[in-house]
């Protein structure tokens, strides 16, 4: 809490940057010095972390506690916390499961979404979260190209739905590319209190994740995600 009484902004990741300069400085002095990185070597982070925060931002995951493992719709995922939204019942935060395929592809779908869909019939679809209006993630290099999708974390977007046509001429103009979109039918949501009082009760760890963890999961096969976590964060 800032001195005004704002909440004050950390940048997302920021905060593991910290904890690694903290781990660099309680580094034992009688540890020889040819062992140390030099004062003038940037600090070399981990491709892939993951590491706990208390309380839920954009652009983190919520990985589910053993107290979900009966829950046949939550039971070991990963959601992929796309906006916080506010305290309005109305606006709340919102994400999709990155680790639940469907194993079919959009043409197999609804009938009425195959012409929409056509430039990406073949990509194969994921199931988001038992909320309805699906949406989808994109992968890209240059955020500037994608106009109109909002940005989670550097260089990942997301859009819904409604969104598929402009994702469509996004394609043929060569800005992006099949395999960096992913389709999610349906998506998870709450409202504010709600989610607090779930990560409360347990039933979710809260962690802040590199762009490289939520890419490669959303290019390749993320099966094993849930597990990849929570070994990186020691579990």
């Amino acid at each position: 809490m800032s001195p005004t009484g704002e909440r004050s902004h950390i940048p997302w990741g920021f905060s593991y940057l910290l904890l690694s300069l903290n781990q660099e400085l309680l580094v034992d002095p009688s540890t020889p010095s040819e062992s140390k990185a030099s004062s003038g070597d940037p600090l070399q982070l981990p491709q892939k972390w993951a590491h706990a925060i208390t309380m839920p931002e954009a652009g983190c995951v919520l990985v589910a506690t053993e107290a979900l493992d009966d829950d046949s719709i939550f039971e070991r995922t990963v959601i992929f916390l796309l906006r916080l939204g506010t305290r309005g019942t109305f606006d709340g935060p919102f994400g999709v499961i990155m680790n639940r395929p469907l194993y079919t592809k959009i043409k197999h779908v609804n009938p009425m979404f195959r012409d929409q869909a056509t430039p990406f019939g073949d990509s194969p679809l994921f199931f988001g979260g038992p909320v309805d209006m699906s949406m989808f993630l994109v992968r890209t290099e240059d955020s500037a190209r994608l106009k109109g999708f909002e940005e989670v974390v550097p260089g990942i977007c997301y859009g819904f739905r409604t969104d598929l046509e402009k994702a469509a001429a996004l394609m043929n103009s060569g800005a992006i590319r099949t395999q960096d979109l992913r389709f999610y039918v349906g998506h998870a949501a709450w409202d504010h209190e709600q989610l607090l009082g779930e990560i409360r009760a347990g039933y979710w760890a809260v962690a802040s994740c590199s762009t490289e963890l939520i890419g490669d999961a959303l290019m390749g096969d993320p099966s094993r995600l849930w597990t990849e976590i929570q070994q990186l964060m020691g579990g």
